[in-house]
This record gives structure tokens, C-alpha cells and sequence, in this order.
């Protein structure tokens, strides 16, 4: 449990972090909060000959209004995101979510940026932010670009950040009474989702008038519940239509089994978990 021999620098500004990635090539990581990478690095999993860390850039962790959307620091940790009371009000399905990341040391320390940018697809914020219709900036030796989450994930801890690029900034739409929810299983409080459930949905005259259904730990990436989002479109917000879409949340899934649920179990949680978050926001 001990890594591999590695050269770190703490560099002050994105600018030299950016330097130090271009010099160093493949053979460097980012650590941001750490709790992704430190336990590869022990493993043996990552062996990167060069860490550059975030910490001391400053201006990367803020949570602030942006015209209709709010625009999140990558270096905010999942404390911060938990307890801002803006994105309570206005994007109640992050400050939920990021409540829910293992326990209160990962929260201190663990960072949006990081989590989206490891882009593991048992974590919790990539399927979020995906739900949410969110976008990614990265700053790279090229300038800034931006990203939207549904493009962003492309495999298994794979995005499509270049090797010279650092994530700087998550923004999501804004909303007032939003209907919005994560349901997550786990095995014990500060684990990994065995499966999990993010839901954005927007009313209209009592039925459901848009709806977005993003699911966690059933795929390489954060997978969209594409029959539940059509069968939902128009419909009224009732007990039978939650019971009939809910049961389509497994379609066109092959999720992998693992020590702690089996391929079908986690199609089996799917469908009781779409179930329980379309009830809590459409019937509660």
C-alpha cells in the first residue's frame, strides 16, 4: 500500500500547471482532492512519475450565480457544495448528491472537479451533472473550451479531457422549485452507489413536461434512462405512471456484476430506485 517514487509540484497559478503538464506529459497526474487517485497510486494502479497539485491555485472554489445558470470551482469540496444554501435553493440535486459521497473526511477534502474529471461511473456527481444538462470547462495550453456532461464521459475513468488539460468549472442550469432528486444504494453509509438514481423533472398543468433520468454503477459511464424520459413526456404525475415508467428504467442496460450485486440485482435496484425518485418528486 505504499506508491511508486513520484515527483510533486504545488504549482500557484493554471498557467504553470498547465506548463507542468505539457513537460511531463502522460507520466503526470492532477491531485485535486485526492481520494481518487491516492488509493490508485497505493495500489499500484497509477503509477504517475509526477503529481501537480491544485491546492494552492487560487479562485477554483466558489459557488456563484451566472445569469440562468451557476457556475461551481472545480477545488469546491462536497462540504461546500452540501451546505451552500444557494445551490440548496436553486440546484437542490447537487447539494443533495454531493451529502451522499462517502463521509465527512472524503467531504472535506474530495472536490467536484476531481470527481467529474476521474469520471468514475460509480461516483455520484458525474451522473448529476448529466441529469442536470451541465457543462464541463477546461483550461488547456489551447485556451478554454466548454463541454456538455453528455459529451464529456467516455468510458470507464475516460473523458475527453486532453493529457494537457485541467477542469476548471462546472456550470448547471438554475431553477426555482425545482423537482429534483438522488437516489443512491449502497451497502454501507460511506460507500460507492451499487446503483444510483439522479432525476430533474419540470411540470407543467399537472403532467411532466420534461423529464431527465441519469443513472449511476450500471455502465461505462453515467447512462441515460432513455424509456423512462420518453414514457414520462406528457404524461400525468400519478402513483400508475411512475409504477408503468419506472419499469422501463432498465432497458438497453448490461451492467457488469461486482462482489456486491450481481447483474441482475443491479437491474432489479434500477427500476425500485427510479421508482422511489420519481415518487419523491412528482407524489411528496
Amino acid at each position: 500500500m505504499i506508491p511508486a517514487a513520484f515527483d510533486y509540484a504545488a504549482p500557484t497559478s493554471l498557467e504553470e500547471a498547465i506548463s507542468l503538464l505539457q513537460q511531463h506529459g502522460d507520466e503526470a497526474k492532477l491531485l485535486a482532492g485526492g481520494h481518487s487517485l491516492l488509493p490508485l497510486m497505493k495500489l499500484r494502479l497509477a503509477v504517475p512519475s509526477f503529481v501537480v497539485d491544485l491546492g494552492r491555485i487560487p479562485d477554483l472554489a466558489y459557488i456563484r450565480e451566472d445569469g440562468n445558470r451557476i457556475a461551481i470551482g472545480a477545488m469546491t469540496t462536497h462540504d461546500a457544495l452540501q451546505s451552500s444554501q444557494l445551490l440548496q435553493q436553486r440546484v437542490p440535486l447537487i447539494a443533495q448528491a454531493a451529502g451522499m459521497v462517502g463521509d465527512m473526511q472524503v467531504r472535506n477534502r474530495g472536490t467536484i472537479g476531481g470527481s467529474i474529471a476521474h469520471a468514475d461511473p460509480a461516483s455520484d456527481l458525474p451522473a448529476v451533472v448529466t441529469a442536470l444538462k451541465g457543462e464541463i470547462v477546461a483550461r488547456g495550453p489551447n485556451g478554454t473550451r466548454t463541454i456538455p456532461a453528455e459529451d464529456f464521459f467516455q468510458d470507464i475513468w475516460t473523458s475527453v479531457l486532453e493529457p494537457e488539460e485541467v477542469v476548471t468549472e462546472i456550470r448547471v442550469p438554475a431553477a426555482d422549485n425545482a423537482l429534483q432528486t438522488y437516489e443512491k444504494f449502497r451497502q454501507r453509509s460511506a460507500d460507492w452507489a451499487i446503483v444510483g438514481v439522479a432525476v430533474d423533472i419540470t411540470r407543467q398543468n399537472g403532467a411532466v413536461s420534461q423529464a431527465s433520468v441519469v443513472l449511476t454503477n450500471v455502465g461505462p459511464t453515467p447512462m441515460r434512462a432513455t424509456g423512462v424520459e420518453e414514457a414520462l413526456q406528457g404524461r400525468p404525475a400519478t402513483a400508475e405512471t411512475i409504477a408503468a415508467v419506472a419499469a422501463r428504467a432498465d432497458e438497453g442496460l448490461e451492467p457488469s456484476g461486482e462482489l456486491k450485486a450481481s447483474r441482475e440485482y443491479k437491474l432489479h435496484l434500477t427500476r425500485v430506485l427510479t421508482r422511489r425518485a420519481l415518487e419523491a418528486v412528482l407524489l411528496r
